[in-house]
């Protein structure tokens, strides 16, 4: 299969050198709202189980702009496919990272775009686990990605740069462009290691790109990106930047991001982005001098879309998927209703604050704050399932 890399010309370190790579969206929730994920595990069988599922996305994602499809195999590694009573580890680790590579190169060749295989955190490591048991993991979804001849590896959802470190130490074996993100903001990682510091350590390992996914919105990406920017600059490391935020409002999170928040993962929607907020990510982003312009939990393809709208004149094109969205509004024209066609501008939009309609609704949430990590006992993992007895003594801590 090593031909097609081949045939696909560039890859993503050509790409950046030239300009602005836009990534695709987020699929855990995207599909755990179709109906093809679970909340809790957050794992990828779907990939196995309903395919045309995730082939459907990843075409959306490709037509409202994107230029890597990201092999949906976040959250599969073998432990935690197995991990706290789930059954996805009975199709097989090789099997589901396998899977998910096939479906995002037959839609990449739809386009001109690149695949990504991506590994995250583990629960082996979250539970103490040594080095060599943690890379043992990534190591079986490397083989894979290997075998099915992704173009480059994403490392990426990591709380601590200690274990992103060992995820790029095996991915560098491989021989492909590696991208590294850590789930941080400004604030430093879960061990207390500084945003700017986690860059360098992460760059002297040899991750070709840099940066931050999930866990905050644009600006708290973007804040913990400038710090990564700083560290690089001031070490006198030059590596292309990359951000993946999440598509909901964080402004009132802590450290650990919005899962604290008590909203997560059920409750989100009011903190939606809205395509708007999409194009100011988006300027901001390239401003800062981030080219890989990309996206997590909550961005849907509209979004995506949104991305490439607003960097069109930088990349040459718009998305397919403009053929049915003037932009700025600019489609309202042709509504039968008057105040309507009036909100057909770009004043209107860009300067909107939106409502959420719930009277009784607060601004900002008060976020948990447990405060354990990795290393704490309450963060250990286990293959079986978590019992009624658990959960209480869990809701007596709350």
């Amino acid at each position: 299969q090593h031909y097609i890399i081949e045939e696909m010309g560039k890859g993503i370190l050509e790409r950046l050198d030239e300009g602005i790579v836009v990534g695709d969206g987020g699929f855990v929730f995207a599909l755990e709202k179709r109906g093809y994920v679970k909340a809790g595990p957050w794992t990828p069988e779907a990939v196995v189980e309903h395919p045309e599922a995730v082939k459907q996305l990843h075409r959306e994602f490709l037509r409202a702009g994107s230029d890597v499809m990201q092999c949906f195999t976040f959250y599969a590694s073998e432990d935690k496919l197995e991990n706290r009573g789930n059954k996805a580890a009975h199709h097989g680790v090789s099997a589901v990272n396998e899977a998910a590579c096939r479906i995002a190169r037959e839609v990449a060749n739809e386009g001109d775009a690149l695949i990504a295989g991506g590994m995250s955190q583990t629960p082996t490591y979250l539970s103490g686990g040594s080095k060599e048991t943690v890379q043992k993991e990534f190591q079986k979804q490397a083989d894979a990605f290997v075998k099915c001849g992704v173009d480059f590896l994403i490392c990426e959802y990591f709380e601590h740069v200690e274990e992103a470190i060992w995820a790029v130490e095996v991915c560098k074996k491989t021989n492909l462009a590696v991208a590294a993100n850590l789930c941080i903001n400004d604030q430093g990682d879960m061990h207390g290691v500084p945003t700017a510091e986690c860059a360098v350590r992460l760059a002297k390992a040899g991750a070709d790109i840099i940066g931050i996914n999930c866990h905050f919105d644009p600006d708290g990406v973007l804040a913990g990106i400038r710090e990564m920017k700083r560290g690089l600059e001031e070490a006198g490391l030059k590596r292309h930047l990359m951000s993946q935020p999440l598509a909901f409002k964080t402004p009132d999170v802590n450290r650990q991001g919005f899962i604290d928040l008590p909203e997560f993962p059920f409750g989100l929607e009011p903190r939606i982005l809205t395509r708007w907020d999409c194009h100011r990510y988006a300027r901001e982003a390239y401003e800062l001098g981030v080219r890989y312009i990309g996206a997590c939990c909550g961005f849907e393809p509209y979004h995506i879309r949104a991305i490439s709208e607003e960097l069109a004149k930088e990349r040459g094109r718009l998305p397919a998927a403009s053929e049915k969205h003037d932009m700025w509004g600019g489609g309202l024209k042709l509504h039968t209703k008057p105040w309507v066609r009036a909100r057909a501008r770009r004043d209107y939009w860009e300067n909107l604050r939106p409502a959420s309609g719930r009277a009784n609704s607060s601004a900002y949430s008060n976020p948990d704050a447990w405060g354990v990590t990795a290393g704490d006992d309450l963060l250990k993992q286990q293959r079986e399932a978590t019992t009624q007895a658990e959960i209480s003594n869990l809701v007596s801590r709350s």
